[in-house]
């Protein structure tokens, strides 16, 4: 295993190689085909550079552990406002999570609806390509927009076009108290219309989720709001009234609790213990009810008021026949070897856009050694 323990030693390490390279960082996300390749870890490139509480501003390294992140973001009353997921109950990992690694994979939680993906509050990056020359690209605020594609181009690039060495966020104050509302044994059409109606609405929503079988085996809608005391007790009884039609409504203000119960949504722990593979399909919350009608006897969770679904399915069936004629996308998350090579993992891109990855990875990473075939 590779371990540079500094930016030059990871351009170093690249540029002298000729074989592939598979990069990691806490080992906690293996989404994708299985590397063949030298295994890269950026677990020495570790360490906040720099933290300022008044300028909403954190700088560090990409091995640097997210909870480290947190941790230092907590102590000022801080937060990232995107609320990323912990990949490892779902995909049975251990390891620690690294803020590269929710980087390269663009890990988005529950309040992306209200805060935007990883890639929004993403301002800057330094990273090697697979030649071995160090780039940087964006700054420290907002207004330093040089190079500002780029940096959204490494999100989600699950270290294809180059390897992260150092990742700087806009960040935001945590909020002093969350209410999540309650609604049992809705149909997911309903809770469809229940997550909308209270998303649209101008109360501040910052999560919808609904299992159609929650941990107790029945239907159940969460919805989240968060804020000021007084603010999240007002707007709770506003959106109580609003959705009384569909039914009794209770608000749990436990702070404890409501962690625990989002995280079980945001992790999509739901399907930790599914005997199958799991997909990951976004779609227009709209079109939530008609598939997972389409998916009958999949265990479902949706999540971003129904964009977002997560299907834990028999072993080695095909859900994109089930979004077929619908837009939106699937992404097989947990699956053998040979159903990723059966499927793909990624959703097949259109001629367009598949030949502007290739021309991206082409120019990044001429020599192909780069998580190659990672996703394809």
């Amino acid at each position: 295993m590779l371990t540079p323990n500094s930016e030059q030693e990871l351009a170093e390490a690249i540029a002298s190689t000729a074989r592939p390279l598979r990069i990691q960082g806490g080992g906690t996300r293996p989404i994708g085909h299985a590397v063949d390749g030298d295994t890269l870890s950026t677990a020495g490139l570790s360490g906040i550079t720099l933290y300022e509480p008044g300028a909403l501003t954190i700088v560090a390294r990409s091995g640097t552990p997210l909870a480290e992140i947190e941790s230092a973001l907590a102590s000022e009353n801080q937060r990232l406002p995107f609320e990323p997921m912990d990949h490892r109950s779902l995909l049975g990992t251990e390891g620690t999570p690294t803020i590269g690694g929710v980087v390269a994979a663009n890990v988005s939680g529950s309040r992306r609806i209200q805060a935007g993906a990883c890639r929004d509050s993403l301002i800057g990056v330094r990273f090697v390509d697979g030649q071995g020359s160090i780039i940087k690209n964006g700054g420290r605020v907002m207004k330093n927009v040089t190079g500002y594609d780029l940096v959204k181009l490494m999100a989600g690039a699950h270290g294809t076009l180059g390897v992260l060495s150092e990742v700087s966020f806009k960040v935001l104050p945590a909020t002093d108290r969350t209410g999540v509302l309650f609604i049992d044994g809705l149909s997911v059409a309903d809770a469809t219309v229940a997550m909308s109606r209270a998303l649209v609405s101008p109360f501040e929503v910052s999560g919808a989720a609904h299992a159609p079988k929650g941990v107790d085996g029945h239907a159940v809608t969460m919805i989240r709001i968060e804020g000021f005391d007084a603010s999240v007790s007002y707007r709770s009884e506003k959106l109580r009234a609003l959705l009384q039609e569909f039914g009794e409504t209770l608000v749990e203000t436990d702070p404890d609790r409501n962690r625990a119960r989002w995280a079980w949504v945001r992790d999509a722990t739901l399907l930790g213990d599914h005997d199958g593979d799991v997909w990951r399909i976004s779609a227009k919350p709209t079109d939530a009810p008609a598939i997972v009608a389409r998916l009958e006897g999949a265990t479902c969770l949706l999540d971003w008021g129904g964009g977002l679904i997560w299907a834990g399915v028999a072993a080695d069936q095909d859900v994109r026949v089930a979004i077929d004629g619908i837009a939106g996308h699937a992404t097989l998350i947990r699956g053998s070897d040979e159903t990723k090579d059966r499927f793909g993992v990624l959703h097949p891109e259109i001629a367009t856009l598949a030949r502007l990855a290739e021309g991206l990875r082409h120019q990044f990473d001429p020599k192909r050694v780069l998580n190659p075939g990672l996703m394809g």
